[in-house]
């Protein structure tokens, strides 16, 4: 479904939640102006999401994501939306120590950058973090399963819920949705799994590398655009390869202009008076 500026009310947390069991809930990440204008057209939910320091600052996980930095990105991302429901990142430290501390951060990223509301990762045990914040306003989408800023407890980035871990994963779930998440993301967990809590909790699932029966999906947008080309995990599909075309064009670039083929006539000006055109 394509949505024409202006043609179409702004999606609020509350739109996300009644999708529940209805048409998929289309999702994807940015970090500019350029791109969330791109993605507005298209998509329900917008995510500035921690992944920006892997994509696009070089850093070798997600744990070095600052809050200047969410904010930062945030903002440029508000910027060019009109439609689609943005969502930011609590980073890494600024919500594990207490409530009142992810409150106060929650509130700062709301203030700051205009977001509708604000995604933590963590289950059970940060269920009574999330209840904390809706309680006082700030709509929360929960994360569950492969949790990136838990890599190193984790041990990488497995596939999480197979065999026992499966019921650990689902009360998980459960805890999200009933400490009032309005939906929660479901990271690299077996397909029947996602089935299952999908079908069990009374919240959207939106899923990454989990299953087509989750109420929506998102992918990382630079992963999907083949912008980021580091590595490629199973989950993600590539619809274009920009990384490739970005590259032959500064190769191009560059050709010309060691062979002062570039600029030509048409790119420079002459002694004319200055047009209308502004040369």
């Amino acid at each position: 479904m394509t949505y024409a500026k202006g043609a179409a009310a702004p999606v609020t947390p509350p739109d996300i939640a009644a999708r529940k069991g209805g048409a998929p809930i289309v999702c994807l990440t940015a970090y500019t102006t350029p791109m969330a204008q791109i993605v507005d057209r298209h998509c329900d939910l917008v995510l500035v999401g921690d992944s920006v320091g892997m994509v696009m600052h070089g850093l070798p996980d997600t744990l070095g994501v600052t809050m200047e930095m969410m904010i930062l990105h945030g903002k440029a991302v508000r910027r060019g939306l009109a439609h689609a429901l943005m969502v930011i990142d609590l980073p890494f430290g600024a919500y594990e120590e207490s409530p009142e501390q992810a409150f106060r951060n929650a509130a700062i990223l709301m203030r700051e950058t205009g977001a509708g509301a604000v995604k933590l990762e963590g289950g059970t045990h940060m269920a009574p973090t999330i209840r904390h914040i809706v309680q006082r306003g700030i709509p929360v989408m929960g994360h569950i399963g492969l949790t990136p800023q838990s890599v190193n407890a984790l041990g990488g980035y497995k596939v999480r819920g197979r065999g026992a871990e499966a019921q650990a994963i689902l009360h998980d779930a459960q805890a999200v949705a009933e400490a009032g998440a309005f939906s929660v993301v479901a990271e690299k967990i077996p397909d029947i799994l996602a089935r299952r809590i999908t079908s069990d909790i009374r919240i959207p699932t939106i899923g990454i590398g989990a299953s087509a029966a989750c109420d929506g999906q998102i992918l990382v947008v630079d992963d999907m655009l083949g912008m980021f080309a580091d590595f490629k995990p199973k989950f993600v599909k590539r619809y274009a390869n920009l990384a490739a075309d970005a590259e032959a064009a500064v190769a191009a670039y560059a050709a010309e202009v060691r062979e002062r083929q570039f600029p030509s006539s048409e790119h420079v000006f002459g002694e004319t008076t200055a047009s209308a055109k502004g040369a």
